[in-house]
């Protein structure tokens, strides 16, 4: 049987340089920095003391008093993310089959300041146990997919993906092989993180992951510089609605670009290091590029996991190197990270979108704050230092790796 082909026909978003898709492709475009210092919460103490925030997001522009006590800040970024989403699909409710219609959502942490709002208030309290009836449905990372769900009334395959940083790549590809197997015509996809909270914060400083460029946090995120020394964790969300082929021309759709490949492997290696030689991320690579049908030669723009962390990055161009060899250096390579900084959970589907706007703009988006290329980094290479680059992309294909070694890879190409 001929394999159903899937496309892309809705995008939003809300992130740390964009609260709907036009301002983030603007500045994507124009290579603007999310990074200041933390307003969420006090973060003296703390030795990160930066993060990638939502700007002027008021949730009572969005939600009733009654909708708020109900979402953690993870799900309200959800469901505006998603409502763009099916407002730029231009969805007819009346003419399509909503049990065809699902959800495959991702977060890697959900509901974080729920639990501990929680749990602190219980302490505080004398151990009285005076928990919120919305305590558990507000934490739980699938509940963004309930309720993107209950909302729209779409009844088909609903669930949320959870592993790390590749979350959202992860519910895309799950999104993309529904759809081909004929389990769905439409799914909502994507993902959603508000981890700029205090145990958040707190642990992956412990863990020596994040940046403490808390002076300049402007310039924190800087993949592939000599100096960096972390990521920046930002919050946000990114939608996308995938669509089959034939259902989208059916109902005179607008058509982004088609969802041609994916790949996932793991590293097999250490927790949360990278293996060094980067063998898993070249195999979740090469494993997308066979699912499209297409040759590294083929590749226009690659937009690199690219944290900011010092091991990370130089594993990863070693396995881009080791797999498109001499392909390597005639495509775009770039990481949004520099920009959005480090969404967790969501990163990916903020970073497709990235992919969709080069695809269908001809805009690749750049790498800023490289100051001094990292000498263990090939300076052939083109990083798309500093400017965004304006070619015709054909193929763009977005990398997300997570910690226990999960590797992801999806492929996008224009109709």
């Amino acid at each position: 049987m001929e394999q159903r082909r899937v496309v892309v026909t809705g995008v939003g978003t809300i992130n740390p340089i964009g609260n709907s898709i036009a301002e983030y492709f603007r500045n994507l475009e124009n290579g603007v920095s999310g990074g200041a210092t933390i307003t969420a919460f006090d973060a003296t103490n703390f030795k990160s003391r930066i993060a990638c925030e939502v700007k002027n997001f008021n949730p009572a522009e969005y939600f009733d008093r009654k909708e708020l006590r109900k979402y953690d800040r993870y799900a309200q970024f959800a469901l505006v993310a998603a409502g763009e989403a099916v407002d730029d699909a231009a969805i007819d409710f009346e003419k399509i089959n909503l049990e065809r219609v699902g959800v495959v959502w991702a977060s890697g942490v959900g509901g974080m300041q729920t639990f501990y709002e929680e749990v602190m208030g219980w302490s505080e309290g004398g151990g009285i146990p005076r928990f919120s009836p919305f305590f558990v449905p507000k934490m739980i990372s699938d509940l963004a997919a309930g309720h993107i769900s209950i909302k729209y009334g779409f009844m088909g395959p609903n669930y949320s993906v959870v592993s790390a940083c590749a979350s959202s790549n992860h519910a895309m590809i799950d999104a993309l092989n529904l759809i081909r197997w004929g389990k769905a015509d439409m799914i909502v996809t994507g993902g959603s993180e508000a981890p700029v909270i205090i145990p958040s914060v707190g642990g992956f400083s412990s863990m020596m992951a994040l940046s403490t460029r808390n002076d300049d946090p402007q310039h924190a995120s800087r993949p592939f510089d000599k100096d960096r020394d972390g990521f920046v964790i930002a919050e946000g969300a990114g939608a996308l609605v995938f669509e089959e082929y034939e259902h989208a021309v059916a109902r005179g759709a607008k058509i982004y670009c088609e969802v041609a490949g994916s790949g996932m492997s793991a590293d097999a290696h250490h927790m949360t290091a990278p293996c060094p030689d980067g063998k898993g991320a070249k195999l979740s690579m090469r494993l997308a590029l066979e699912d499209a049908g297409i040759g590294v030669e083929d590749v226009d723009y690659l937009n690199v996991h690219g944290t900011s962390t010092p091991l990370g990055d130089i594993a990863e161009l070693a396995a881009i190197k080791d797999l498109f060899g001499e392909s390597a250096y005639r495509m775009n390579i770039s990481s949004t990270k520099s920009m959005t900084g480090h969404l967790l959970g969501a990163t990916a589907a903020v970073e497709a979108l990235a992919c969709v706007m080069a695809i269908t703009k001809g805009i690749v988006p750049p790498t800023i704050n490289v100051e001094e290329l990292d000498p263990q980094i090939d300076p052939n290479l083109n990083l798309t230092i500093g400017k965004a680059q304006h070619r015709e992309v054909n193929v763009a294909m977005s990398n997300t790796f997570g910690f226990g070694g999960h590797n992801s890879t999806i492929v996008f190409r224009k109709l």
